[in-house]
């Protein structure tokens, strides 16, 4: 690609769905920090001119040290966040100067350059992109008592996954319009889906893993292993 890349990365969650008391993206994979092996992902890659890192307030000081730490040249700030991952995504953007924009999930460690740049060139061509898999299961939707009210047809149905690219200044008027009208979404794309701007999907992989419960940790430490090997 010959456009010049910012990425957001985002870890300034506190999810609990872990049960441990030190955050999903600070644990260890084999050797470093779950957010350091992201990081190094972006760093790289050729396309990546620049990288946020938007963290806890807390989080800000050892964060900075491991950009010496680990030689992450591309980090161009560690900012903290706000109340809502929205939030921490509008302040990580407003830290770039790159005309494109991908936002990632810092808990996404084994994102490939092969996937990101299927993103990123289905991005270039309709101004949003997100990587995504066909879900492999049947899908349920299902009331508050429990009780099964659709089955939707799998073959429509994706799982979304990051990072999610976007030209930034599309990007911005999404997440500006979003606060002025006091939307929060769950991802980038549904800020970007709500102004009428169409978002393609490119193929994700499956390893692309988000650590969020116990099991995904062994899991990400086994294929981080095939891939070393």
């Amino acid at each position: 690609m010959t456009h010049k890349w910012g990425a957001v990365i985002v870890a300034a969650g506190r999810g609990t769905r872990m049960g441990t008391a030190e955050r999903k993206q600070f644990l260890h994979l084999q050797d470093k920090p779950v957010i350091v092996h992201t990081l190094e992902r972006f760093e790289n890659m050729d396309a990546i001119a620049e990288i946020v890192l938007v963290v806890s307030q807390e989080d800000v000081e050892r964060c900075e040290a491991w950009v010496q730490q680990y030689s992450l040249s591309k980090l161009k700030a560690v900012v903290a966040g706000g109340a809502e991952r929205q939030d921490s995504v509008y302040i990580g953007l407003q830290s770039l100067d790159c005309e494109w924009v991908m936002i990632h999930d810092g808990v996404r460690p084994l994102v490939t350059s092969k996937a990101v740049q299927r993103c990123c060139s289905a991005a270039l061509q309709s101004g949003a992109a997100v990587l995504a898999v066909p879900v492999k299961d049947t899908i349920k939707q299902v009331d508050e008592s429990g009780v099964i009210v659709a089955t939707p047809d799998r073959s429509s149905l994706w799982a979304i996954q990051t990072p999610q690219a976007f030209r930034r200044a599309l990007l911005l008027e999404a997440h500006e319009r979003a606060l002025a009208d006091g939307f929060v979404g769950t991802d980038d794309a549904m800020a970007v889906e709500r102004i009428g701007v169409p978002v393609v999907v490119a193929e994700g992989e499956y390893t692309n893993l988000k650590i969020t419960t116990p099991e995904d940790l062994p899991l990400a430490e086994f294929w981080l292993g095939r891939e070393l090997n």
